[in-house]
């Protein structure tokens, strides 16, 4: 978001994805027992690449730029921001280019004092409505009415949000502590565009809080005390910056604007935030049209829940597997990241898949997972599935970076037994597997034991080729 640097989340940055993956397939009234389950997370990393995680947002529905351009002028501090302009005028300027006497210029204009007035004063120049030369404040090349083209307004209000969000650098809210969580408060609010409860919003912040900034008992009981007021007022000029607005049940969500001007600065940011028509095309992909596209990158991870949801879960799941047994690694490990978002509702399907040499072993584990009568697997079949499961790295282009999925697979010695063993298992990729690892993987112990792996695989497989 537009404040940027802040190591305290109202979820992190992991937490965050995995909730909004959830959010994207939740009915509206499982979403809030999402939320309270997931605020905060483990939040333990505040390393500067952390911030600028790539995350992928539910889609959301846009206003027409129409009536998005409409409502700009409706907003309170637009309004308030035009009013001041007009009382400026031509006039002169303090060194500092701000108005001479803050306090008298508010009282005159009925602002709520000098910080709201440096506020509106911030948009009016960085906007263009006015402009400062040689000590003069006049009126700017910029001069707002409902006549101006939607693009313009819209252009205008993506510039007031900017610098709305970047005055949290210096107390935006009046809460310091609502002002480091402002921008992962709003990107939460957008990911559950039905809205969100004071209560839930509270809570994320003082969780996230205790984990990032270690805050002492003493400490989080004066916060806990004192933050639903801070949060109150915070909302409230939200609601006056035409970002908030009430929700049913009392609960808070983004305006209409509001969503507009998150996406953008989501997307600025680099984060997939799609619209509904953006991902709506995909449902009507056959199934090897979804895989091709997810494999050639060119799918939003939203539009996965969307394929899903307009078919049934059997045909879905049916259809993948069809695919996934006479494909590659890389189609499998695509396929199999879309059938862990099914249900025991697709059992049969997944069933009648034991009976594939390629995927009965991801068929099984898939039943397992779910508490579902499955065929158990031994140790050989777990090794062949890692073997699969790098290998659909190789095959998708992200081997190097996927080195740390592998460290997880297992701890130390395991990790190096399980890498001997994949030498001597029916895999075709077995020896390009060891030899990624062999080339990039990070435990030095490991890489040996796969240099020395793939050199087996490859004395094995010359003299059975004779």
């Amino acid at each position: 978001m537009a404040k940027s640097g802040n190591t305290g989340n109202v979820f992190d940055l992991g937490a965050l994805r995995r909730l909004v993956d959830e959010l994207g397939i939740a009915p509206p009234e499982a979403r809030a027992a999402v939320l309270d389950d997931s605020v905060a997370g483990d939040g333990d990393c505040d390393c500067p690449g952390c911030d600028s995680e790539a995350l992928s947002f539910p889609p959301v529905d846009l206003a027409s730029d129409a009536d998005l351009a409409r409502a700009v002028p409706r907003v309170p501090l637009v309004a308030d921001v035009q009013r001041l302009v007009a009382w400026t005028g031509t006039r002169e300027v303090t060194p500092e280019c701000l108005l001479p006497d803050p306090v008298r210029a508010a009282a005159e204009l009925g602002l709520s004092g000098p910080d709201r007035l440096h506020l509106l004063w911030v948009v009016a120049v960085n906007t263009g409505m006015l402009r400062i030369s040689r000590g003069v404040a006049s009126p700017g090349p910029l001069a707002l009415s409902a006549e101006l083209p939607a693009t313009a307004l819209l252009e205008f209000w993506d510039g007031v949000v900017m610098d709305v969000l970047d005055r949290a650098d210096e107390s935006l809210t009046g809460s310091a502590v609502v002002d480091e969580h402002l921008a992962e408060m709003l990107a939460t609010m957008y990911a559950v565009n039905e809205g969100l409860s004071h209560a839930t919003l509270v809570k994320g912040i003082l969780q996230s809080h205790e984990v990032a900034c270690e805050a002492r008992p003493a400490q989080m009981r004066e916060l806990t005390a004192r933050l639903p007021a801070e949060l109150e007022g915070a909302l409230a000029l939200l609601r006056y910056c035409g970002l908030v607005e009430p929700a049913a049940a009392g609960w808070h969500r983004l305006t209409p604007l509001g969503v507009w001007a998150v996406r953008q600065d989501l997307m600025r940011e680099g984060h997939d935030a799609p619209t509904g028509a953006e991902v709506a095309v995909f449902a009507d992909f056959g199934a090897a049209e979804l895989v091709e596209a997810m494999v050639a990158g060119s799918v939003p991870p939203s539009a996965v829940t969307v394929w899903l949801e307009s078919r049934s879960a059997e045909t879905a799941a049916r259809d993948l597997l069809k695919i996934a047994s006479s494909g590659t690694a890389g189609q499998r490990g695509t396929v199999g990241t879309i059938l862990e978002e099914l249900g025991p509702e697709a059992e049969i399907p997944f069933r009648e898949a034991l009976g594939e040499p390629v995927m009965w072993r991801y068929a099984a584990s898939w039943l397992h997972i779910r508490d579902l009568p499955a065929p158990a697997l031994t140790p050989a079949d777990n090794t062949w599935l890692a073997v699969d499961t790098l290998a659909s790295l190789i095959h998708l282009g992200k081997a190097p970076e996927g080195m740390g999925e592998f460290g997880a697979i297992e701890p130390g010695e395991d990790l190096v037994r399980m890498v001997e063993e994949m030498a001597v298992v029916e895999h075709p990729d077995r020896i390009a597997v060891l030899e990624m690892l062999g080339a990039h993987h990070a435990d030095a112990a490991v890489a040996k034991a796969a240099r020395k792996a793939a050199m087996k695989a490859r004395s094995r497989q010359a003299r059975r080729l004779g």
